[in-house]
């Protein structure tokens, strides 16, 4: 899967239109209610001006009922019109993803004879997962890759940021420039495409440098790609990630973790009925359950071995807490209420490689900031303590667990 900008998305981006924002924010001082000259900025003095008119009409108490409600429905109505867009439904409320425009076929050579190139977003999962499998093979220096970052109107954009705004604590990947095209957002590098590009951007996506031509944009071809396809250009090339003998155990496994758990939170957040909230939170929660109670007994999920599973759960794993709980209501439990779950991550983890593909501020402005929706004010929450880097780093005792073989003993 992948992540993309409007109109709808793996990691969809929304922000209210740029006309509407103007609006709401840029208020002439020689407008407020208030006759004085301080210097403060647009945004407040619209919400002054607003305020005051407020005080003038009701005084300290609450607008009158009939506009509470004319409020309430416009929002509503408003509200379901953005989701529409940000979000594809079902008939029922439930979110249903939009499949990948660009998938890489096994009897396609052509990725593995061209300079190829990689574009990600640090918010997305999907392209989440494609870094990692690159950083453990060792394909940093055969594979560049381009990093955007979410705008406010809704596109992943480019930007080179000055040494002096990396203020980073440790190592860790930030946001960049188009290190091949130059483009100012993703967009513009879709359409370098011959014959040009009219459809959703979407990261990862993996790039023909000498053709201008996009070769795949879903994540579980890329990751398999960067696994076993270019072995040769790889300074780990002895690991693998999806041996021959576990990759029914692995199969299994995606069928079981995608619907439920990386689509799960999701279907979660993106619901626009009770009906598909329900649904979809306890399908989650249940799944979330029986991988807990199966890793009691393995250290990853197919035994002693890291598969191309595993990422796949982590990076969905990884941004719970920080996000999901919160943002997309998977209240029930923290990650960190989990016996085993919460273990198994941190294992994955402190994987030499894995920590620095983990932008946390950059995951969480990219939900928070940016999910207009869901989070209309914008506002992004302090980061929970368990999910800082130093607490991270605690001891697992993962090493210990005793791999007996389980199968998935389930059905989703």
């Amino acid at each position: 899967m992948h992540c993309i900008s409007l109109p709808s998305s793996h990691l969809p981006l929304y922000s209210p239109p740029k006309t509407s924002f103007k609006l709401a924010c840029h208020v002439s001082p020689r407008m407020s209610l208030n006759d004085n000259n301080n210097t403060s900025s647009s945004s407040g003095n619209g919400f002054s001006l607003i305020n005051n008119i407020s005080k003038l009409l009701w005084g300290p108490s609450l607008p009158p009922g009939l506009l509470i409600s004319t409020v309430r429905t416009a929002w509503t109505s408003t509200w379901q019109l953005m989701m529409s867009q940000l979000a594809p439904s079902d008939p029922s409320g439930g979110y249903t993803r939009p499949p990948s425009k660009f998938r890489l076929s096994r009897q396609n050579p052509t990725a593995t004879s061209t300079k190829i190139h990689l574009y990600v977003g640090l918010p997305c999962p999907w392209a989440h997962r494609t870094l990692i499998v690159l950083a453990l093979k060792g394909l940093e220096e055969a594979v560049p890759v381009s990093i955007a970052a979410p705008g406010l109107d809704g596109s992943w954009e480019f930007k080179d940021l000055p040494d002096k705004d990396k203020s980073w604590d440790r190592d860790i990947l930030v946001p960049s420039r188009d290190k091949v095209n130059g483009c100012r957002n993703l967009k513009e590098v879709y359409r370098l495409r011959k014959g040009g590009y009219n459809g959703r951007a979407t990261v990862p996506m993996l790039w023909d440098m000498d053709k201008k031509e996009v070769i795949c944009n879903e994540s579980y071809d890329i990751i398999e790609f960067f696994n076993s396809g270019i072995n040769g250009l790889a300074q780990n090339p002895g690991l693998d990630l999806s041996p021959v003998e576990l990759k029914g155990k692995i199969e299994e496994w995606n069928r079981v973790i995608y619907p439920n758990v990386n689509n799960g939170v999701y279907r979660c957040g993106f619901a626009q009925s009770q009906e598909a909230y329900d649904a979809a939170v306890n399908g989650l929660f249940s799944t979330l359950d029986r991988i807990d109670d199966h890793l009691g007994g393995s250290r990853y999920l197919c035994g002693d071995r890291l598969t191309l599973a595993d990422i796949c759960l982590f990076t969905t794993l990884i941004r719970f807490d920080l996000v999901y709980n919160v943002l997309f209501k998977c209240t029930k439990k923290k990650l960190l209420e989990f016996s085993n779950l919460h273990g198994y991550m941190l294992d994955i983890y402190q994987i030499p490689k894995v920590a620095a593909t983990c932008n946390f501020p950059e995951i969480m402005d990219g939900y928070y900031q940016i999910l207009f929706p869901l989070n209309p004010g914008s506002i992004r929450p302090v980061m929970p303590s368990g999910c800082e880097h130093e607490f991270l780093l605690r001891s697992h005792n993962r090493e210990s667990v005793s791999s007996v073989g389980k199968s998935v003993q389930y059905v989703p």
